[in-house]
């Protein structure tokens, strides 16, 4: 660590929903940040106006909201180095352009799309790639070609051009990666020139991307190993405009893998195994299309961010649950594997049942209620937070809830016909109408005393506690589920206990 402050970016494009894949870059930003005192920045990347996305920006502050990872500047929060969205930032980027050409590190192109298509496509046939950069610029329609009167000629009749980055011949470009160590390309062997400047007026990400990095004070790049390839590039670029002395330190994330077989995370791999890669629910404005995301499947955002503080890096020790000021703490990116890391969807329900557990009843009874609500159901706040006690165990998400008590708020229409072949005897419903005698006197309705007037029963009749018990949970909850048996009688109430005992003789 140098003794520059630490200021880190997440810098992401609002061209449709955050993967999560995007928010483990804004962890890891954010922790890097929380352990050394500094400060974590939200920036808008939206200089391809083409890719633009209605509502995406507004969802990648709302899904780093929900996860509790808050920039200190950014678009609606401000600071001194604002605007932080590129579009309002794009008169900066022209004077650094043309900075770049006077300088001679960047020319005028004034090849057409047509031109350079039709230039791939004849390379295609011959079985090669075309580049634009050393061994073709000097053929093209370029000012490295062009006279300057010809080249002054074209700007002023209004000709569309762009500004190409001129790659400098045979270099080879090192950079010490956090993560990775030393990392060297050959710019002849694997750059081209780059557009630095488009013709709409908009900068690309490479041009605006350094520019922004060195004029916000950025300390450290944390990205994702896609933007490896992007590295020289932005070395180069710092060393064209000055800023070597002063350009960030880099560090380029591993990827996270499909849960089996090779690549990248996907939304087709979630699609198709049944979990969301998106943080948050995701609505395409184009074709209505909606995407599940992580809080809308009713994750808790301390395990959403849990499991992907564990993607990727590991604390060298065996723990592996973690709050998110414990990360901030211990964080540190030499722990950061270069290798990709595998996610689990198994694991991450495992991650939430833990958060699940964690929860205080009345917590997880107030976000039950409103799945009753949308049931119909008005119980009392008093009943709620007793079936939850009781049901809490056998759950990891709060729609658990429902499917492991809905029987405490309905009554069973219908009844398991594997438990009603098994244990619906054709003395049962004499049995029962006894049992429901016993209920009737019972006076102080609680588990206990249900317990020992049924016991004492019991034991009178000599009858097999088996015989009896069975058919009874069916009449009460409809199968062979629940809590203990005499649990689900006080929590149901002596009138509805009865009365579905009544109801299932009838029935059954």
């Amino acid at each position: 660590m140098s003794d520059k402050k630490v200021r880190v970016r997440f810098a992401p494009s609002p061209t449709g929903p955050l993967h999560m894949g995007g928010v483990r870059t804004a962890l890891f930003n954010y922790l890097f940040a929380k352990k050394h005192g500094g400060e974590f920045i939200l920036r808008i990347e939206d200089t391809d106006q083409t890719r633009f996305v209605p509502g995406a920006e507004e969802y990648i502050i709302e899904s780093l909201n929900w996860c509790g990872l808050t920039p200190v500047e950014g678009p609606g929060i401000g600071g001194k180095f604002g605007p932080y969205r590129q579009s309002e930032r794009k008169e900066l980027y022209k004077k650094y352009a043309d900075k770049l050409v006077e300088s001679g590190w960047a020319y005028y192109a004034f090849d057409t799309p047509e031109e350079i298509e039709a230039l791939r496509k004849d390379a295609e046939a011959n079985k090669e790639t075309f580049s634009y950069g050393i061994g073709t610029r000097e053929q093209l329609n370029n000012s490295l070609k062009l006279s300057n009167e010809e080249v002054q000629q074209k700007i002023e009749a209004g000709e569309a051009y762009v500004i190409r980055f001129k790659m400098p011949e045979n270099t080879d470009v090192s950079e010490d990666d956090l993560i990775r160590g030393k990392v060297t390309f050959n710019t002849t062997k694997s750059l081209d020139d780059k557009v630095l400047f488009k013709s709409d007026g908009m900068p690309t990400y490479h041009l605006a991307n350094v520019v922004d990095d060195h004029l916000m004070e950025i300390s450290h790049v944390i990205r994702g190993e896609e933007w490896l390839p992007s590295m020289p590039l932005h070395v180069l670029l710092y060393k064209a405009l000055g800023w070597e002395d002063t350009k960030p330190r880099f560090a380029h994330l591993p990827l996270i893998l499909k849960p089996v077989g090779k690549g990248k995370l996907s939304k087709r791999d979630g699609d198709k195994m049944g979990f969301p890669v998106f943080p948050l629910q995701w609505t395409d404005p184009k074709t209505g299309d909606v995407s599940r995301g992580y809080r809308e499947d009713g994750y808790f955002p301390e395990a959403f961010i849990n499991l992907l503080a564990l993607l990727g890096w590991n604390p060298g020790t065996e723990q592996e649950f973690f709050t998110l000021e414990e990360l901030g703490e211990i964080f540190s990116l030499e722990r950061v594997v270069k290798s990709g890391s595998r996610f689990d969807p198994e694991k991450a329900k495992w991650f939430n049942k833990h958060y699940f557990q964690q929860k205080p009843v009345d917590e997880l009874a107030t976000l039950f209620t409103p799945v009753l609500k949308e049931k119909g159901i008005d119980a009392p706040a008093e009943k709620i937070n007793a079936v939850v006690a009781e049901i809490k165990e056998r759950c990891e998400f709060v729609s658990d809830i429902w499917e492991q008590s809905s029987y405490f708020f309905v009554a069973p229409n219908e009844y398991d016909a594997k438990t009603v072949k098994k244990r619906w005897k054709e003395d049962t419903p004499a049995k029962l109408s006894e049992i429901a005698g016993i209920f009737e006197k019972v006076k102080d309705w609680n588990a206990n005393s249900i317990k020992d007037s049924f016991s004492a029963f019991m034991n009178q009749k000599e009858w097999g506690f088996g015989v009896v018990m069975n058919p009874l949970r069916l009449a009460l909850v409809g199968g062979n589920l629940g809590p203990d048996l005499f649990v689900i009688c006080e929590l149901l109430g002596k009138d509805e206990s009865i009365g579905r005992i009544k109801a299932a003789i009838e029935k059954i």
